[in-house]
């Protein structure tokens, strides 16, 4: 089992925010391997299939971007899985410019408030991440204001395509590892 978690905030309100990219690449994994994402357990809402040969467990926490560490650890305790090797988290990234990704094998949490909660959670920072940029805050807008925020414009074609590469880079380290998608992505 490996699980894959994308981060974001529940509600209809937080749809399609800057802070939701990782939502909107589990909706793209699900959708594309025709997994159901009805379960709700681990504080968070689930679907398990798999992905190119590998059993997965999609999870799109519910318990809001800041305390994301819990319902990964629950799932990851649940399923015994190794963080280092059999788990992926996927989120936004305001370093990058839209639509870009970054992969790593490891790392800080780099000021984003739900992989400090991971990290946290889990007791360490070595585990695989995709990074879906969305683009750096504007001067004098509030940080809160920007990642809860819609993308505009040519963003949302950007972010669009970005969903889908995210989604492909995911495949592409269950398969070949991160090392390739890094190399193939970055």
């Amino acid at each position: 089992m490996y699980v894959i978690a994308g981060l974001g905030n529940p509600g209809s309100k937080y749809e399609k925010t800057r802070h939701n990219v990782g939502f909107q690449v589990i909706d793209r994994l699900a959708s594309k391997y025709h997994i159901d994402m009805n379960t709700k357990k681990h504080k968070a809402i689930c679907g398990t299939g798999v992905i190119e040969g590998v059993k997965v467990l999609l999870v799109k926490p519910q318990t809001f971007m800041n305390l994301s560490g819990e319902s990964i650890r629950e799932a990851v305790d649940f399923y015994k899985v190794d963080p280092e090797t059999e788990f992926l988290v996927i989120y936004d990234d305001i370093s990058l410019a839209p639509g870009h990704l970054r992969i790593r094998k490891k790392g800080s949490a780099g000021g984003h408030n739900g992989i400090k909660n991971i990290i946290l959670h889990l007791g360490t920072q070595v585990f695989p991440r995709v990074r879906v940029g969305v683009g750096e805050k504007p001067e004098g807008y509030d940080l809160a204001d920007y990642v809860l925020g819609h993308f505009q414009g040519d963003e949302k074609k950007l972010m669009e395509e970005a969903y889908d590469r995210a989604a492909a880079a995911v495949a592409e380290i269950l398969t070949d590892g991160p090392d390739k998608a890094m190399n193939d992505f970055n």
